[in-house]
């Protein structure tokens, strides 16, 4: 499947890229998708919920009333979940929602993501995206001219670019990515993915 490389203004150059069907054209697995998701939605959890049950809240032990005679249920304690300012029955409590993902499974499930992005022509090549400093007016001059200000946009870079992830910051939408740390979860919520020339080979090297 060949690409058209596009510059910072969305003008096709005379250049194309070709990107390899063993990842952007392989039979989709919606399965390892749904497992990767899954995953990458369970690590963004803090797991720090808690409530207090009927051992930790603050209240006497005394017992409130003679256990029979009273014609009322029996009650031992002012911290009974019946009562009001009672303990929590099964509250929350903090814990850890990671779970492990083979990585043939993780592979598979973005090799996918590509694939639907690119039967969807939602995958942009651009030459390059270098900025000279981090300023959001630029970064969004470069999203206007590629008439991609109103959409959620994904940029995949090959390595660092600091100028480039502190202008996306600040805008709804954007968002900066290198190759090692594209997700599956990222690629489906974009609607547009603009993958760096340079950061083309990268992704390929790392998923095959």
């Amino acid at each position: 499947m060949d690409v058209k490389v596009v510059d910072n203004k969305g003008k096709e150059t005379a250049k194309s890229v070709s990107l390899t069907d063993s990842i952007y054209g392989i039979e989709p697995n919606d399965h390892a998708i749904y497992l990767d998701v899954k995953q990458y939605l369970a690590n963004q959890r803090q797991g720090t919920h808690k409530s207090k049950e009927r051992g930790e809240i603050s209240g006497s032990t005394r017992k409130l009333k003679k256990q029979k005679g009273t014609g009322g249920a029996r009650a031992g304690s002012i911290k009974n979940p019946q009562f009001k300012g009672g303990g929590r029955v099964f509250g929350p409590r903090p814990r850890n929602y990671e779970f492990k993902l083979n990585q043939k499974v993780k592979s598979l499930a973005r090799k996918s993501a590509l694939t639907y992005k690119a039967k969807e022509n939602g995958i942009i090549v651009l030459n390059n995206l270098e900025m000279k400093a981090p300023k959001t007016k630029d970064f969004m001059k470069v999203l206007t001219d590629m008439n991609l200000a109103f959409d959620k946009v994904l940029f995949v870079v090959a390595g660092e670019n600091k100028n480039a992830l502190l202008s996306s910051r600040n805008i709804q939408g954007a968002n900066v990515v290198t190759a090692d740390g594209l997700n599956t979860y990222e690629i489906l919520n974009a609607n547009k993915l603009v993958i760096v020339e340079e950061a083309v080979g990268k992704i390929e090297s790392i998923l095959n």
